[in-house]
């Protein structure tokens, strides 16, 4: 992101979302912050701390000190302690056979952010990235607890298919995921088509591939669930009773919510893709 406002919002979300995921309130932070002060016009900075400060105070998190260190390159985030009663923590590898799974962001971010790059993105598609990567998963995390979600972890940089690896880490169960039910963003497929993946999509592509079945590792249209997002949503395991109460509720929340797959004994592989 060119606006510094902006990219400190995204940032901060992104770093207070590690929090929701495992159903914890985020309640303090910490500024990190790497510099080029030689080269970057000071008011940069303090655009990119405020936006940062207005996630914050969305989130209803207390600023409580930070580093600032000069360096050759921009680099902004938050260290974030969260409180969680240690009985209700959601882990991101518990699925329970039969359980629903459930996006609550279409993907896209790491391939707009390419497509912007290299001047493909529309107006259009840029706001539409911005806005989800400066969505809290507050509310969705908050449901899925109310919801007693089985497992749940937040998409960021293994992209769909890594973090659902992770969720099938316990080795008991595999994740089926319906290919054409996965969300998109505006356009993903499209920008893929002119060859706008970022190099992370086809890394974890290499390094998560080999535990994928029913279709090619290699076939073009599972890039976007191998695109690195930033502030990505959850993904929420969730027994059939607790998925549809879930779906509802956002639903009348205004949230986003899809069914993508479901849990399944342990196949030949961690993910099933149908």
């Amino acid at each position: 992101m060119d606006d510094p406002f902006t990219f400190g919002r995204i940032a901060a979300t992104n770093a207070i979302s590690d929090v929701y995921a495992m159903g914890g309130w985020p309640v303090t932070a910490m500024n990190l912050v790497f510099f080029p002060a030689c080269s970057v016009d000071g008011n940069v900075l303090s655009e990119i701390l405020r936006g940062g400060q207005s996630a914050m105070h969305d989130a209803g998190v207390c600023l409580v000190g930070g580093h600032t260190v000069e360096d050759d390159e921009l680099k902004y985030g938050l260290a974030v302690t969260g409180l969680i009663h240690p009985e209700r923590i959601v882990r991101n590898n518990t699925p329970k056979e039969d359980d629903r799974l459930i996006i609550t962001k279409p993907l896209g971010t790491g391939i707009i952010s390419t497509a912007i790059k290299g001047e493909f993105a529309s107006a259009a598609q840029i706001d539409e990235a911005v806005s989800w990567m400066t969505t809290m998963n507050r509310q969705a995390a908050e449901l899925m607890v109310e919801c007693s979600a089985s497992a749940a972890t937040d998409v960021t940089g293994f992209g769909l298919i890594g973090h659902a690896c992770e969720m099938a880490a316990g080795g008991e169960h595999s994740l089926c995921i319906w290919l054409d039910a996965v969300p998109l963003m505006t356009g993903v497929r499209e920008l893929v088509c002119e060859g706008m993946a970022p190099a992370g999509a086809y890394r974890n592509r290499d390094h998560f591939g080999p535990q994928i079945s029913g279709m090619a590792a290699d076939d073009e249209r599972l890039l976007p669930l191998f695109d690195p997002q930033t502030s990505g949503g959850l993904l929420v395991s969730l027994p059939l009773a607790a998925a549809d109460r879930f779906l509802a509720e956002a639903a009348r929340e205004g949230l986003c919510a899809v069914e993508i797959g479901s849990v399944v004994k342990r196949a030949e592989s961690a993910i099933v893709i149908i």
